[in-house]
């Protein structure tokens, strides 16, 4: 009984009908209180003009007439407020029933949805409001089944990525084991480069994690963004002249933002790395520094392989490589650095004209405004 009390149903029913009630009511009461009065103060205007005759007979009949017109009239009254009492209860059930069915189908797919049923959906109802709700649920629905494939996808894409150097590793031990291979400088090498490319990928996605998190700490200051740029391409020249890719830095200097400069170091060595792995010997990268706006540019363009117009967007993707049989990082080296980039209010973009015609990644960092500058104690997380 205490949860008919509370329910939502009930409560609607009972302030509807009250509501009802009291229309009905006070229209049953007014009409029986008035009507009678009216109908006798017409029937006196009659004799006094003259209309009916004034003997005691036709005032005796008149008496009788009015005692029956007000005896029928309030029986009249009477049954027409029962019926409306009546009608406005079956009324009012009927609009909570409208009302309360489609909010029990939304709060019975949010309990499925609960559950771990991403694909659940709910009908849009016709009222505005409740259909409003119900598209909102919808949408929760659609962003938790992506959340979950993209999870589902991560868990694959990390197993894939640590199989191979485990597959590796393993394939040594059992041969040195068996006596296959002898125990020299070559194995040991080998079995050093796929232990360091596990602690890669577990070093790439603790940080890609903490920084998704908000627990990444973050020790902002003024920076140079363009001479950090400068500073990372001319670190990683030693690789280009080995590779045999020319390198040409332009316009790098003059650009102050706030930030992280080694989390913005990172961003210029993971996308500067990632267009040496992608220029052939005698092809060209070129960082090229500017003010666009209110905001600090840096363009890295190469003359590599390209990026097919289809996988475009995808470039930004945890382990995605375009070549996943070529030699080197991860696949999360530009996941990491447009993350650190959107940290720093900025972003990190990617262009190509297609396969074979090269591609530009160009990172924007908001300019120092007056008056912000140096360390922020807010500014960092854990």
């Amino acid at each position: 009984m205490r949860r008919l009390y509370y329910s939502l149903a009930f409560r609607l029913v009972v302030s509807y009908g009250l509501v009802l009630l009291v229309g009905v009511a006070t229209t049953g009461l007014l009409t029986w209180s008035l009507a009678g009065g009216v109908f006798d103060g017409h029937l006196q205007e009659m004799i006094t003009a003259g209309s009916v005759g004034g003997t005691g007979e036709h005032v005796f009949e008149l008496r009788e007439l009015s005692r029956g017109f007000d005896e029928s009239f309030r029986s009249a009254v009477l049954a027409a407020m029962v019926v409306g009492i009546l009608v406005a209860v079956a009324v009012t059930a009927f609009a909570a029933a409208r009302l309360i069915s489609p909010i029990e189908r939304i709060r019975r797919a949010a309990r499925r949805l609960a559950s771990g049923l991403y694909s659940e959906r709910v009908p849009i109802p016709a009222e505005a409001e409740l259909a409003a709700l119900a598209k909102d649920v919808n949408a929760l629905a659609e962003a938790l089944e992506n959340t979950e494939q993209r999870r589902l996808q991560l868990v694959g894409e990390v197993a894939h990525e640590l199989r191979t150097p485990l597959t590796t590793i393993q394939g040594y031990m059992e041969a040195l084991l068996d006596g296959v291979l002898q125990p020299d400088e070559e194995i040991f090498a080998a079995t050093a480069r796929e232990t360091s490319r596990l602690q890669r990928v577990a070093e790439d996605l603790s940080t890609l994690s903490r920084a998704e998190e908000g627990r990444l700490e973050m020790a902002r200051a003024r920076v140079d963004l363009a001479a950090v740029a400068g500073e990372v391409a001319e670190r990683l020249r030693p690789q280009f002249e080995a590779s045999e890719v020319s390198l040409v830095v332009t316009g790098c200097r003059g650009l102050m933002v706030v930030g992280d400069a080694d989390r913005l170091a990172q961003v210029f060595t993971n996308i500067i790395g990632n267009a040496l792995g992608a220029t052939p010997g005698g092809g060209k990268v070129e960082v090229t520094c500017s003010r666009v706006g209110g905001r600090a540019q840096v363009v890295v363009a190469d003359t590599g392989r390209g990026i097919p117009s289809e996988i475009l967007d995808l470039v930004f993707e945890r382990f995605f490589r375009i070549d996943r049989d070529a030699p080197g990082g991860t696949g999360i080296g530009l996941t990491i650095a447009r993350r650190f980039a959107r940290l720093h209010g900025g972003d990190v973009t990617a262009e190509s004209e297609g396969a074979g015609r090269g591609s530009r990644f160009t990172v924007g960092i908001p300019l120092e405004r007056r008056g912000v500058s140096g360390s922020n104690p807010s500014d960092r997380r854990r």
